[in-house]
């Protein structure tokens, strides 16, 4: 049943013409927004190859379990392994062990599975806001100094945490904690990221290949306000913040592309609405709205944003605009919209790529991981 319903979503939002949709639609409450439990299932898939196992002298846990109690850690490095200490029900330290594909399978299954329960967010999920929160994280880095980066999760100090960019990314913090405590081994810095990953998957998008090996940072390593793309700018800041980052003009249009998930809210980024009609299923209907409807300014209290002329319910930000404004960019958007499956693949690789950003893996990209979604 919960496959056929993903079924029937997809289908829906790729055959069904997308103007004749606009142009029946009423404002935000007749919006198609799958609900969460349509997708839910007792079954989940795990990953079945076996990891690693590691030996370590007397003397390597010795100076291991020290390190790790005097900085309040849980894992460290060994001969290019992630080894972590597991802590027991009761607090006490169980032994020493190399998580494996499967243990990153167990995260990924206690997200999906919280993804599923926790449906009162926004439009019914909690997925848009982890992978906002898995974008910020990763779009701080700078290729000229090698600082920033998913590398730290250091969003979860004062000033970084609190940049106008990061506003409301809070909720997405709260949510990850339980699993964070359910798996105490696994980092901030690769849980956030991982529950990007996560998110995409069960919001129908592609598979995103993920490898672990990101060390929590302290507020020294925060970094400074103004990393972040403003939405109320234009074609010059794109490019400027994005090749910060070392992207292209394709990488930046295929990265806008998760504007098909989630929406603006007054309280953070001042602008308001959905981007699209699903705002919950991961599809190339972004593009398809950039070209296919017409977009005036809107006349409201508030910043300049852009609102559809057919159901007046969608919005778009100087910054999506832009795409389509700049010759560049919109042969990009008319790629993407006329072929999802293109658009999947080009989005899977640029995540990969923003996700890993100033990581020093001591693994290897082919020692990356693809994790089962729910069924």
């Amino acid at each position: 049943m919960a496959t056929a319903a993903k079924s029937f979503a997809r289908v829906a939002a790729r055959s069904t013409p997308l103007i004749s949709n606009i142009k029946n639609a009423a404002p935000r409450a007749t919006r198609f927004v799958v609900p969460r439990q349509t997708f839910r299932s007792s079954r989940r898939g795990y990953a079945s190859e076996a990891g690693v196992k590691s030996s370590l002298s007397s003397l390597y846990w010795g100076i291991g379990a020290a390190a790790l109690a005097s900085a309040g850690g849980y894992f460290f490095y060994y001969n290019g392994s992630i080894t972590s200490l597991r802590e027991g029900s009761a607090g006490e330290t169980r032994g020493l062990f190399t998580p494996t594909r499967e243990d990153y399978q167990k995260v990924y299954n206690e997200i999906a599975r919280r993804l599923d329960e926790r449906d009162d967010y926004d439009d019914g999920s909690f997925g848009p806001v982890l992978v906002r929160l898995a974008w910020h994280c990763s779009g701080t880095y700078d290729k000229e100094t090698n600082t920033g980066g998913s590398n730290g999760a250091t969003m979860r100090f004062a000033p970084e945490k609190d940049h106008g960019a990061n506003a409301g990314l809070h909720a997405a913090q709260d949510f990850m904690e339980p699993v964070h405590e359910k798996f105490p081994w696994i980092t901030h810095s690769d849980l956030w990221t991982l529950g990007g990953v996560a998110a995409i998957q069960e919001m129908q998008g592609p598979t995103i290949p993920w490898r672990p090996g990101r060390m929590d940072k302290d507020i020294s390593m925060c970094t400074p306000d103004g990393r972040l793309p403003d939405g109320a700018k234009e074609q010059k800041h794109l490019r400027a913040i994005f090749g910060r980052m070392g992207f292209d003009d394709r990488e930046i249009v295929a990265l806008s592309g998760a504007h098909a998930l989630g929406r603006c809210h007054t309280d953070r980024s001042g602008f308001e609405g959905p981007w699209t009609f699903s705002p919950t299923v991961m599809s190339n209907d972004y593009y398809r709205l950039l070209l296919g409807e017409k977009w005036n300014v809107r006349n409201w209290n508030g910043p300049k944003q852009f609102q559809d002329v057919t159901s007046k319910s969608l919005m778009m930000l100087p910054t999506d605009m832009a795409l389509v404004q700049d010759k560049e960019f919109k042969k990009h958007v008319e790629r993407y919209a006329k072929d999802d499956q293109v658009f999947f693949q080009e989005f899977r690789d640029v995540m990969v790529k923003l996700l890993e950003l100033g990581v020093p893996f001591q693994s290897k990209e082919e020692d990356r991981m693809s994790f089962h979604a729910s069924a």
